[in-house]
Parts: structure tokens; sequence; C-alpha cells
């Protein structure tokens, strides 16, 4: 079972991308789910949210070379897991989801509902995995 008090915040200046991986979130079983359009809005609820978020999935793009994308999601305690996508177009170089990194770079134009999936099973390890199943005999 999903962890439903997990805070998630999306932000891509595209209201489709942002609207279309909510919607991936919530077909896992994940609704505190906060959208922001712009790098400021961005910055606002990071910076003066309460609780910490646990996942940020940003679009590289959204920084616009105002900001050091790497260094502000590494160094920022309010965020425990970020994924960024489109990071070829910020000239990130990719790395793949694993549970000692905190950020994640994937030169995907926007993330797939697997890709969210598996990133999902690695912050949430309660969330059940629902893919193909092999049986081995």
């Amino acid at each position: 079972m999903s962890n439903k008090s997990l805070r998630i915040l999306i932000a891509d200046e595209q209201h489709f991308n942002r609207l279309r991986i909510e919607r991936w979130f919530n077909q896992l079983g994940y609704y505190r789910v906060a959208p922001v359009q712009n790098l400021d809005e961005l910055l606002t609820l990071v910076e003066y949210g309460c609780e910490p978020f646990d996942l940020l999935v940003i679009n590289a793009a959204l920084a616009g070379g105002k900001l050091d994308l790497m260094g502000f999601c590494l160094d920022n305690r309010q965020l425990y897991r970020v994924l960024i996508y489109d990071g070829q177009r910020a000239q990130l170089p990719p790395t793949p989801a694993c549970e000692q990194q905190k950020t994640q770079v994937s030169h995907a134009v926007l993330p797939d509902l697997a890709a969210l999936q598996r990133l999902m099973t690695i912050i949430d390890p309660g969330m059940p995995f629902v893919g193909t199943v092999i049986s081995v005999r």
C-alpha cells in the first residue's frame, strides 16, 4: 500500500506536463501533489514550507540558467528526493535512480508512468510494484 502522506512537488512551465505527471501520481495512489509553473513559485514553496517535500519532479528548463539546479537540489534540506527531467537541455549528465542518491537526472523530455513507478518503489518501499510478473521454473 502506498504512503498517502508523501508530499510531491511538480515544477514545469507547461500546464499539460504538470497535469499529466500529477495524474500519473494519482494513478499510483499519491494525492498530496503541488504543481508549480515557474521558478519563483518553486522557490517560495521550498523556502517557506513548513514540511519538506518527499519528492520534487522538475523540468530542467524551468531553472533557465538563473539557478544552479543540481546545487540547489543537493544542498536543500526541504527536498528529500529530486527527479530532474529533460536534463539534456540543461547539459546535465543522466544518473540512474538508486536508494543512495538524492537527485536523479533523466534525459527524457517527460517522465512516463513506468519511470515514476520505479522511482516511487525506492522512495516508498510499501508501494506495490504493478508490472509484469515473470515466473521462473
